[in-house]
């Protein structure tokens, strides 16, 4: 699950007037750095039990339950894994189909250098079948880094809220806030900082940001169209309530038009949407 570094937002600090957060533990998560802050005290033990858990679960990267699911085809299913899906599947249909983590047959045929036709034929995350058992269709491969760290960032801000922590910042890849306001810059890869946003009291609670010029593979965009798109958008900064639900828009709207972007937006529920176009113009929706 390795972390897309280069999307990070920066700068993330309290606003004037605010006390500095008191308690703060840095780690290693979901292939990259991480950070917690808060006023108060840290549950960490359970912080850290509810990440590992949530490794355990949809990691690509080291036996999971994901794992499992992609090498039979099918799987029990955990509440998290289901839950997840869930949120996929509304994601799916809110952006017409431009998020679909059965996306990983086509990203692993081009990093092997196959041909990509065959893999197009496989996706379509409408085809999985949630019964008592998961199910693929025949040849799927799923991945779903581009809501998990979102999915983690909502579930320790729900950790922390049940012990009382009313200032909290989590970066697990992508931002959540408790309590605030915090101001955090957004950063796009090749024109740097683009601009700021307030989380929190007075903002959104939590903000993901995906980039298509962060890295490639088989000659074009690590994000990936399943059907056939390109990406319209260098980087897509996404307010909103829900970290999953920013994180999984976030790599979705940058595949799609505005008018597109503006539906899905409003369908989910979501704030603002921050645009940087490939020649580094910003539009803010």
């Amino acid at each position: 699950m390795k972390r897309r570094r280069f999307l990070q937002i920066v700068g993330a600090t309290a606003l004037a007037g605010r006390p500095a957060l008191a308690d703060t533990w840095q780690g290693q998560a979901f292939g990259g750095d991480v950070a917690i802050r808060v006023e108060g005290a840290l549950p960490l033990a359970e912080v850290r039990a509810e990440i590992e858990a949530i490794e355990a679960t949809f990691s690509l990267y080291r036996p999971s339950e994901l794992t499992a699911l992609n090498a039979a085809g099918r799987g029990p299913g955990s509440a998290r894994m289901r839950k997840v899906l869930e949120l996929v599947l509304r994601v799916h249909l809110a952006t017409q189909g431009a998020f679909d983590p059965t996306i990983q047959a086509l990203w692993s045929a081009l990093s092997a250098g196959r041909d990509a036709a065959e893999a197009y034929a496989k996706i379509g995350v409408q085809r999985i079948k949630l019964q008592q058992e998961i199910f693929l269709a025949k040849g799927q491969l799923i991945s779903l880094n581009g809501i998990v760290q979102g999915y983690a960032a909502d579930r320790v801000a729900d950790i922390l809220r049940s012990h009382g922590c009313s200032d909290c910042l989590i970066d697990l890849g992508e931002y959540r806030a408790e309590g605030g306001p915090f101001r955090v810059g957004v950063e796009e890869p090749s024109a740097g900082l683009i601009g700021a946003l307030t989380l929190g009291e007075g903002g959104h609670r939590a903000v993901a940001t995906s980039s298509a010029n962060a890295m490639q593979i088989g000659g074009r965009s690590h994000i990936l169209g399943p059907q056939g798109q390109v990406p319209r958008w260098s980087t897509v900064s996404v307010c909103g309530e829900s970290a999953a639900l920013c994180d999984a828009a976030s790599t979705a709207f940058v595949l799609m038009d505005r008018a597109a972007i503006e539906n899905a937006r409003d369908s989910l529920g979501l704030g603002t949407v921050v645009l940087v176009d490939f020649d580094g113009n910003l539009t803010s929706l």
